[in-house]
C-alpha cells in the first residue's frame, strides 16, 4: 500500500558496519537488545561513514582522530568507486560514460542550454557592432535605450523566473516547474531565431523582448535543477543514503557545471558558424547576411536540444516531486506551505541573508569578469580586429573556468574543506586578484606586467568557479527545509542577478582602473558574511535537517537533540546564539529509536485493520527487518514513553506509543 512506502526506510536488515559486537554505548540503555538487534539499529541510525566504531559522530572526535576518520572514509569510498568503475568497464567499456550521461549530463542539461544562450549575448554584441554598425556601434538608426535594454531585460526576465518558478515549484511541484522552464526556453529560442522588425530598431526591440521571455525560463532553471537534483540524491524516506551524506554536493554541482559546458559549446559553435558563413575567414568585414546566418543558426541549434528536454522532463521525470509531496503529506499541506515560509524567515533569516548576499557578491565578480573581458583582451592583444581574437581568448578563459567547476565538484563534499571554506577562500582569492592591479594598474596593463595581469585574471576565473559560483548554487537549496527550498533558492538567485545588474550598470559609468578599485570589496565582504552567517552542511545527513524541521514546525524545537544543531553544522552566528546547546548524542539516539518504535506501532495498527477486511499483502511483512520488529515486539510498552514522533504527531498522532510524559533533569523531554 502506498501509505506504507516510507516504512521501508528502516528496511530489510542493512549491511553491518565495522562494529560487529553489538556492544555500543548508545544502545546499552535502550531496552534489552541482542547483539544482532543492536548491530542493525547501529547500521540504520549510526552509519559507519559518519560514526566511528564507538558510535561517536565524526564532528565530535578530537581533531587528530577526526582527521584520521575522515581520511579513512574518503579513501575507502574512493577505492570502492574505483573498483565499481573497474567492474563497469569490464562488463561494458561504455557503461561509465552512460552513467555519467544519466547522472550528471542529463540532470544539468537545462543549465547547459541556458548557459549556452545566456552567455551568447556577450559574444554576439561585438559581432553585431561590426555587422550592423549604424545601429549597434554608432546608434544612428537605433534608439540607445533599447540597445542597452538587451542586457538589462535579459537579467530582469531571469529575476522574474527565479522568484516566480521558485514559488511555483514549491506550490505545484518540481516536475511542473522543470517542464514549464523547458517549454518557456524552447518558445524563447524560437522567438530569438525568428526575431525581426520592419526597421533595425524594431529588430532590436524584438530581440530584447525575446531575451526577456527566454530569461524567465532560464531563471526557473536555477531553483528547479538545484532542488530536484538534491532531493534525488537524498532518496525516499527518513533514513538517508550514503550517496546523500558523501556525494550530495558532487551530484548537484556536477549538474551545475554543465553551465560551463554550455558557454564552451556556444563559443565553439559561433566560431565555426562565422568561419562557415564568412568563407573560412574570421577577419572582418562581415556583411549583414553573414551576421544574420551566424546568430540565427546559433539559436536554432539549442532549440532542438530544448525540445528534447521538454519530452524528457514530461515523460522520464515523473517522480521529480516525490520528496516535496512526502514533506507536504507529513505536514498535511496541499498547496503552498505558508507556515513553513513564515517559520523559515523566523528561524533561518540569517541563512537567507548569507545565501542571498553571497550570491549577490559572487555575481558582481562573475558577471563583472565577463563584462570586463573585452577590456582585458584589448590589453593583452592590442590592435586586434574582428571578433575572432576575442572569442578565442574567451574560449581559453572558459577552459580555465571549467577546471574550477570540476575541482569544486570533487572537493565540495570533503569535510575539512567543503562548502563553507571553498566559498570563503574563493572570495578571498578573487579579492586579491582584483585588488592588486587596482593600485598598480599602469604597470600591470603595460608590456612589463601583462603576464602577471593575465595570470591574475585567469586565477579569478578559476577560483570564481572553485568557490562562490558553485557553492552559492548548492547551499541556497541545501540549508533550507524541503517545503520552501525552491522559494529560498529562487530568492537567493534573484539577489545574485541583482548583483549582475549592478555590475552591468556600474561598468557603464566607471573606467577600467576604477572597476578594480570598486569590485574587489564585494569579495572581501562576501567572505565575511559567509564566515558569520552561512552554516556548513558538508557531511550532514540532509534527512536529519528535515527531522529538525519537523520539531520546529511542531513548536518543539528545544526537544531536538540531533546533529543538525551540532556546532560543526551551524554558522558562527547560530553558535553564538546558543542554538547548539540542546545537542546531545545519547538523548538523540534514544529519541530516534522511539520514533522508529512509534512508526512501527502505527504500521502494526494499520496492518491489523487490513487483516480484518482482507488478507494482508505479504510484502508488508518485509517492511521492517526481523531484528527491528522482534525488538519492538519484545519491548512493547517498555519504551521511554515520552518520545512522540514529530512525523507521527503531524499525521494525527497514530504513532504515539503512550501518553506518559517524563522530563529529564534539564527540562528537556528524553
Amino acid at each position: 500500500m502506498e501509505g506504507d512506502q516510507s516504512l521501508r526506510d528502516y528496511g530489510v536488515a542493512a549491511p553491518h558496519g565495522p562494529n560487529m559486537t553489538g556492544q555500543h554505548v548508545a544502545t546499552a540503555d535502550i531496552g534489552d537488545m541482542s547483539g544482532g538487534e543492536a548491530s542493525v539499529f547501529r547500521d540504520l541510525l549510526l552509519p559507519d561513514d559518519s560514526y566511528n566504531e564507538d558510535g561517536v559522530y565524526w564532528a565530535d572526535l578530537p581533531l587528530g582522530k577526526r582527521l584520521a576518520f575522515v581520511n579513512k572514509v574518503n579513501n575507502a569510498e574512493a577505492a570502492g568507486e574505483l573498483r565499481t568503475i573497474g567492474r563497469m568497464i569490464k562488463a561494458d567499456p561504455l557503461s561509465p560514460v552512460m552513467y555519467y550521461l544519466r547522472n550528471m549530463i542529463i540532470p544539468g542539461m537545462g543549465l547547459l542550454l541556458e548557459g549556452y544562450v545566456l552567455f551568447s549575448i556577450g559574444n554576439l554584441g561585438p559581432l553585431f557592432e561590426i555587422g550592423f554598425p549604424a545601429c549597434w556601434k554608432f546608434q544612428t538608426i537605433c534608439e540607445p535605450v533599447w540597445q542597452e535594454a538587451v542586457a538589462y531585460l535579459e537579467v530582469v526576465g531571469i529575476i522574474i523566473g527565479q522568484i516566480l518558478v521558485g514559488v511555483l515549484g514549491d506550490w505545484l511541484g518540481r516536475r511542473w516547474g522543470l517542464i514549464q522552464d523547458a517549454v518557456i526556453m524552447f518558445i524563447g529560442l524560437l522567438m530569438l531565431t525568428a526575431s525581426w522588425g520592419v526597421t533595425m530598431n524594431g529588430f532590436v526591440i524584438c530581440y530584447a523582448l525575446s531575451l526577456m521571455f527566454y530569461g524567465v525560463g532560464v531563471g526557473g532553471e536555477y531553483p528547479m535543477t538545484a532542488t530536484s537534483g538534491m532531493e534525488n540524491a537524498v532518496g525516499s524516506g527518513k533514513i538517508s543514503t550514503r550517496d546523500d551524506r558523501l556525494h550530495r554536493g558532487r551530484k548537484v554541482t556536477s549538474a551545475f557545471l554543465m553551465q560551463g559546458w554550455g558557454q564552451w559549446f556556444n563559443q565553439v559553435i559561433l566560431i565555426l558558424l562565422l568561419l562557415i558563413f564568412n568563407s573560412g575567414s574570421g577577419s572582418p568585414p562581415y556583411d549583414e547576411l553573414v551576421v544574420q546566418w551566424t546568430f540565427r543558426i546559433s539559436f536554432a541549434i539549442p532549440a532542438i536540444g530544448t525540445l528534447w528536454l521538454v519530452y524528457y522532463r514530461t515523460y522520464k521525470m515523473r517522480s521529480a516531486s516525490k520528496q516535496l509531496a512526502a514533506a507536504k503529506k507529513k505536514q498535511s499541506v496541499t498547496g503552498y506551505d505558508v507556515k513553513s515560509l513564515t517559520l523559515t524567515f523566523s528561524y533561518f533569516g540569517p541563512r537567507i541573508f548569507a545565501t542571498a548576499f553571497g550570491w549577490f557578491a559572487n555575481d558582481v565578480f562573475f558577471y563583472g569578469n565577463k563584462l570586463f573581458q573585452s577590456s582585458f583582451i584589448e590589453i593583452i592583444s592590442p590592435g586586434s580586429k574582428g571578433v575572432m581574437t576575442n572569442w578565442l581568448w574567451n574560449l581559453a578563459n572558459i577552459a580555465v573556468a571549467l577546471c574550477g567547476y570540476y575541482l569544486a565538484s570533487f572537493m565540495i563534499d570533503h569535510k575539512f574543506y567543503g562548502r563553507k571554506w571553498m566559498q570563503i577562500i574563493g572570495f578571498l582569492v578573487c579579492f586579491i586578484t582584483f585588488i592588486i592591479p587596482a593600485f598598480k594598474y599602469e604597470y600591470y596593463t603595460s608590456e612589463a606586467g601583462i603576464k602577471q595581469f593575465q595570470a591574475m585574471y585567469f586565477l579569478s576565473s578559476f577560483f570564481g568557479q572553485f568557490g562562490p559560483n558553485a557553492v552559492t548554487f548548492l547551499v541556497a537549496a541545501e540549508v533550507f527545509p524541503t517545503p520552501v527550498r525552491a522559494s529560498a533558492h529562487g530568492f537567493s538567485a534573484a539577489c545574485g542577478k541583482a548583483g549582475a545588474l549592478l555590475a552591468a550598470v556600474l561598468f557603464n559609468y566607471i573606467d577600467g582602473q576604477m572597476r578594480f578599485y570598486v569590485v574587489p570589496w564585494f569579495g572581501l565582504v562576501g567572505a565575511l558574511v559567509t564566515f558569520l552567517f552561512l552554516p556548513d552542511t558538508t557531511g550532514l545527513d540532509l534527512k536529519e535537517q528535515e527531522r529538525r524541521w519537523a520539531y520546529i514546525r511542531a513548536g518543539r524545537e528545544t526537544e531536538y537533540h540531533g546533529i543538525a544543531i551540532h556546532p560543526q553544522h551551524l554558522s558562527f552566528y547560530e553558535r553564538m546564539r546558543g542554538i547548539s546547546k540542546p545537542y546531545n548524542a545519547e538523548l538523540d539516539y534514544q529519541q530516534r529509536v522511539e520514533e522508529m518504535r512509534a512508526d512501527w506501532e502505527s504500521a502494526m495498527a494499520r496492518h491489523a485493520e487490513e487483516k480484518e477486511g482482507h488478507e494482508l499483502d505479504e510484502a508488508h511483512d518485509d517492511s521492517w527487518s526481523s531484528e527491528v520488529s522482534t525488538f519492538f515486539e519484545r519491548t512493547r510498552g517498555k519504551g521511554n514513553g515520552s518520545i512522540r514522533s514529530p512525523f507521527a504527531q503531524q499525521q494525527g498522532g497514530n504513532g504515539v506509543v503512550n501518553e506518559k510524559e517524563k522530563d529529564s533533569d534539564d527540562g528537556v523531554a528524553t
